[in-house]
């Protein structure tokens, strides 16, 4: 993202954080009791003056994280477990720099979850997916009716994807690329729910772009939606 001075979710788009975006989601949802933050050590103290600032009091817990992504995780599944206890729970693991979510997918994930036991954010394939050899050969080309891109919130029972994780860590696994490849590996059936097809990863200059556009086109489709209530005489 070339911000060497500034971790990329604290990048600014449309007067705010993108974590502050991302978190004001969760925020709103009536079906979030808390949010567990997992922050890179120095700048803990900057994330909670931010969360402060935006009235963000649904973040009850804000932890430094690991060495790896997994170890990351983990840490933010600890914190959920102490403030949850001994109940029953789900827990939705989400990217900082994930924001153009909606309400919606928030409460889908949860409600598959209680279904089906986990949801797996997914996006539809646009294009076709090919498996490739080390040289570049083609080894399998899958159809993409039935192909998905696996994003996210992933949800899931809290402890069940906590034991998974002690799991991991007691056979000396630290480096699974996220939870819903860590609960495949052991076995569990993963359910899938489509998101919008907006709900990117800001990880280069050109997704903040796409961002900052996205943004732009809700902000005019919700005062297009105004003027024509105006119209039509509602308030």
């Amino acid at each position: 993202m070339h911000s060497r001075d500034l971790p990329k979710q604290f990048l600014v788009i449309h007067d705010k954080p993108i974590i502050v975006h991302t978190i004001e989601y969760f925020q709103r949802c009536d079906q979030i009791d808390a949010i567990a933050v997992v922050c890179v050590k120095e700048w803990i103290a900057h994330f909670q003056s931010l969360a402060e600032h935006y009235g963000l009091d649904k973040v009850k817990m804000v932890v430094p994280g690991g060495e790896t992504g997994q170890l990351s995780i983990f840490e933010g599944l600890k914190a959920a477990k102490q403030f949850a206890g001994e109940r029953e729970a789900i827990v939705l693991i989400h990217d900082g720099v994930r924001p153009l979510i909606t309400d919606e997918l928030l409460l889908r994930n949860i409600e598959d979850t209680e279904q089906y036991g986990s949801s797996i954010t997914s996006g539809n394939v646009t294009e076709t997916v090919v498996e490739v050899s080390d040289d570049m050969t083609i080894l399998h080309v899958s159809d993409r009716t039935h192909s998905r891109v696996a994003k996210a919130p992933q949800c899931f029972r809290l402890k069940e994807i906590y034991e998974a994780h002690l799991r991991a860590l007691n056979e000396g696994k630290k480096d699974f690329i996220d939870s819903c490849t860590l609960m495949q590996f052991y076995g569990f059936r993963l359910h899938m729910t489509d998101g919008p097809i907006e709900n990117i990863k800001i990880t280069t200059p050109m997704d903040y772009f796409t961002m900052r556009a996205i943004l732009q086109a809700r902000e005019d489709s919700q005062f297009l939606r105004t003027e024509e209530c105006g119209k039509n005489g509602v308030g």
